[in-house]
């Protein structure tokens, strides 16, 4: 037999072979973990940016089909209340009702949850009430009853929440009955270790919080024209 035929690996051989093999394994792996933080970051954006454009094109359509309707804060006949913990927009047949994430996270110094159900555990996000001639803001210590609300927030993984909402009067024709309204809402995902204090943005991924791709904030403008249509009776 010729020994001298034999040929295997050297242990110097094998070293090389296994480094290779770690780095691929590690270039896999952190390869890996970048597509999914994108995949995430992707999911977390397009449930925010989705709830803002359904919420923003809802009010816009219920605004233009209802009478021009008064936002000053400051008058007996306001139909948009505001609250440190939320709020309310009455435009005549349907109500919108709102708590801040603020609220919902609760905690030391957290304002108070202001909408409640009439019954049952179930939290108020952003819901549209059936609520014809404006009851929820004639009483606005009134509790909605559940059955004729319906919740436009997800409350899933992401734990979406409204964090600005605010409605101002531009112009107003008293002649036609028209006027312009303009709706500012600002919604987003509710890690406070994921904002900055003031609600209205992410931290920066350097701030080293963690979790970055579950974040986002956005905010959406809606200019629409009440007195459309004719009278809803409101």
């Amino acid at each position: 037999m010729n020994q001298g035929s034999k040929k295997g690996f050297t242990i110097i051989e094998l070293m090389l072979s296994m480094s290779f093999v770690s780095l691929l394994l590690m270039a896999i792996a952190v390869t890996t973990i970048q597509i999914s933080n994108i995949y995430n970051k992707g999911i977390t954006l397009r449930e925010v940016n989705q709830a803002g454009r359904a919420i923003s094109d809802d009010i816009g359509r219920t605004i233009s089909q209802s009478e021009p309707f008064d936002v000053d804060t400051t008058s007996p006949t306001t139909r948009y209340i505001v609250k440190p913990g939320g709020g309310r927009l009455c435009t005549g047949r349907f109500t919108y009702a709102w708590n801040l994430g603020s609220a919902i996270r609760g905690g030391a110094g957290a304002p108070a949850i202001y909408n409640k159900y009439t019954a049952g555990t179930v939290q108020v996000r952003f819901v549209k009430v059936t609520d014809n001639g404006g009851s929820l803001c004639d009483n606005p210590a009134s509790n909605i009853v559940k059955a004729n609300a319906t919740e436009q927030l997800n409350s899933g993984d992401r734990d979406l929440v409204v964090h600005l909402f605010t409605v101002t009067k531009g112009s107003e024709d008293l002649i036609i009955k028209q006027a312009l309204y303009s709706v500012v809402i600002t919604l987003g995902t509710n890690d406070s270790s994921q904002l900055l204090a003031n609600d209205t943005s992410c931290r920066a991924p350097s701030a080293g919080s963690g979790d970055e791709d579950y974040c986002s904030v956005n905010q959406f403008t809606i200019t629409t024209r009440a007195g459309n249509k004719v009278s809803t009776g409101y």
